[in-house]
């Protein structure tokens, strides 16, 4: 069968910026780790930034902007960490085609893993439409991206 990208922090790994396990209880996500479907990656930690991490947020724009040039990662500091991204984003994307992965399960509101929304960029916690820059280079290459709200969905595509 073939493997689910997921999210590394969704799978239980302590990789998220503030060094606190997030995991998911579910499951669709539970039958698939018992087949041995999923395969984790943390883009910003395989880019090579570390746990914990100063927050980080896409400036004037989204995943696809910053792949494009037109926008940037800052982190709360105001230090630019996009190269970190980009580098995350090539590894998930080469992980991604290592094992013809067409699906995948990403943390929703990340700077790297958004699939429908991010945030803006103020540190204000304001949600606007848009995904993180993993996502957006999975989905230039053909993978189909979900978030961790919407397993069933993705159950059925994967079937």
């Amino acid at each position: 069968m073939k493997k689910i990208l997921i999210s590394a922090c969704l799978a239980g790994d302590r990789v998220r910026y503030d060094g606190k396990r997030a995991p998911l209880k579910d499951e669709v996500l539970s039958r698939w780790g018992d087949k041995g479907l999923l395969v984790k990656v943390c883009p910003e930690v395989s880019g090579g930034l570390k746990i914990p991490r100063p927050e980080a947020r896409i400036v004037n724009g989204n995943g696809l902007d910053v792949l494009k040039g037109m926008a940037k990662v800052l982190d709360i500091h105001g230090c630019d960490v996009t190269s970190f991204f980009i580098r995350g984003a090539e590894y998930a994307l080469s992980i991604a085609r290592r094992f013809n992965i067409e699906v995948a399960i990403l943390k929703e509101k990340s700077p790297s893993c958004g699939a429908h929304n991010i945030y803006d960029g103020q540190f204000a916690s304001h949600l606007i439409p848009g995904f993180g820059v993993t996502s957006a280079l999975l989905k230039q290459n053909g993978v189909k991206i979900f978030s961790e709200n919407e397993l069933d969905q993705a159950a059925l595509y994967y079937g």
